[in-house]
């Protein structure tokens, strides 16, 4: 008796705004190997995110370890994205003081 080794892609797919998301859910692929990088399980994942398999988070961990350059750098790619968004929205909408505004409105009765 022979047994067939078919060739799986991951289970990751790139939505419109370019996030790489996981199974068809809306978990990114930089969660998953953020939690996996800060030391939890498989296991520990899957239970976090009820949406998620147990098997895709394997198969995303199995990619992320078979090509950890190329994650590292996708990683960095989307860090880089992240701050220059922060950092546009900080320069628009200035931070400073944003609590003391929101209970100011607050009290007056506006949402």
């Amino acid at each position: 008796m022979s047994i067939s080794f078919p060739v799986e892609a991951p289970p990751l797919t790139t939505d419109a705004d370019g996030m790489v998301r996981v199974g068809g859910t809306r978990v990114t692929f930089d969660t998953v190997i953020a939690a996996f990088s800060a030391g939890a399980t498989p296991e520990e994942i899957a239970q976090q995110f009820p949406s998620l398999s147990l098997a895709d988070v394997y198969q995303v961990i199995g990619f992320y370890l078979h090509r950890p350059s190329e994650v590292q750098e996708y990683l960095q790619q989307r860090k880089l994205q992240s701050d220059a968004v922060r950092a546009e929205n900080e320069r628009r909408f200035d931070p400073a003081g944003i609590r003391a505004r929101l209970l100011a409105r607050r009290a007056t009765g506006n949402p």
